[in-house]
């Protein structure tokens, strides 16, 4: 399912919150992102979620009430900090998943987790991968989600609002110059995104230009001195702890904007991950550029 223009308000949302009960065994073959075929009798109600975007997933179409372990990374909507911590969600510990008695196990996609779904399939445990990188991936998880837990009427709706938001985005003329954004996802090595990330996305939705926005892959390791070619008008930080001091070592001053300063600050979990808090994040995004051109 791509992004696409509907018109269904974000309101109908709430009304579907419990409209549907379809049974798995009356929806056709399901796959997850892996290939594989999902097994399953009936919905599920006893639910591990292995990823901080899939976790906050099954709480907004109204499965939440079903999720029985989290990874340590989960913290939203705030109800998960009342859902025992399973440890990490890659490479997973599979006697702590075991421990909470799941019938459904939803994973990351990526081959570390492999040998974790191996055993639980073996033990008869269904499991589901997804990617969750962008807004596309998000709304394949967002339908497929909603079909094996029995919420497609939710799940619906709010893909509906979601794209339909964004197709707003997408038609709006900011009638201002495209800054050129730099984000710089580590600092040493210097690992910067590229145009496959979901920020990268947030960032084209709020009238900028990722400045690595040529390279088709999430994140890439790059040298300082390919950043100082590029020339980015502006980096943005995405942080709760503030302007890292990495900005102050002499060997990335010598990058233009970080040695005038030019930085946008964005906190809050909406930035770290697709989620129907999408709209929500860009219009941040765009409020804090604006701020930016400001001064």
């Amino acid at each position: 399912m791509s992004l696409r223009s509907l018109t269904i308000p974000a309101a109908l949302a709430i009304v579907l919150l419990a409209c549907d009960s379809r049974e798995l065994q009356d929806r056709g073959t399901l796959t997850d992102d892996t290939g594989r075929t999902i097994s399953l009798p009936a919905s599920p109600t006893r639910i591990v979620s292995l990823a901080p975007g899939h976790t906050e997933l099954l709480f907004a179409i109204g499965a939440g009430d079903r999720v029985v372990g989290r990874t340590r990374w989960c913290d939203y909507p705030p109800a998960v900090d009342e859902i025992p911590s399973v440890g990490d969600g890659l490479n997973p510990n599979v006697e702590s998943i075991l421990a909470q008695n799941p019938d459904l196990v939803v994973f990351y996609a990526s081959p570390s987790n492999e040998p974790a779904i191996e055993r639980l399939v073996q033990l008869g445990i269904a499991t589901v991968s997804m990617l969750t990188d962008d807004l596309e991936d998000f709304v394949r998880a967002a339908d497929l989600l909603g079909e094996i837990t029995g919420q497609t009427a939710t799940s619906d709706s709010l893909i509906d609002w979601l794209q339909h938001e964004v197709a707003g985005f997408e038609a709006t003329d900011t009638a201002v110059s495209v800054p050129d954004v730099l984000m710089v996802a580590w600092d040493n090595p210097p690992i910067v995104i590229g145009s496959t990330s979901f920020l990268s996305q947030i960032v084209k939705l709020a009238g900028a230009r990722n400045a690595f926005s040529d390279v088709d892959r999430p994140s890439l390791t790059v040298s300082i001195e390919t950043i100082v070619e590029r020339n980015p008008d502006v980096v943005l930080i995405s942080s709760d702890s503030g302007i890292p001091d990495w900005t102050e070592r002499p060997e990335w001053r010598v990058v233009p904007a970080i040695r005038d300063r030019s930085f946008v600050l964005v906190t809050g979990t909406e930035f770290s991950r697709p989620s129907f808090r999408a709209p929500q994040a860009i219009r941040r995004m765009r409020a804090a550029l604006e701020e930016w051109r400001r001064r």
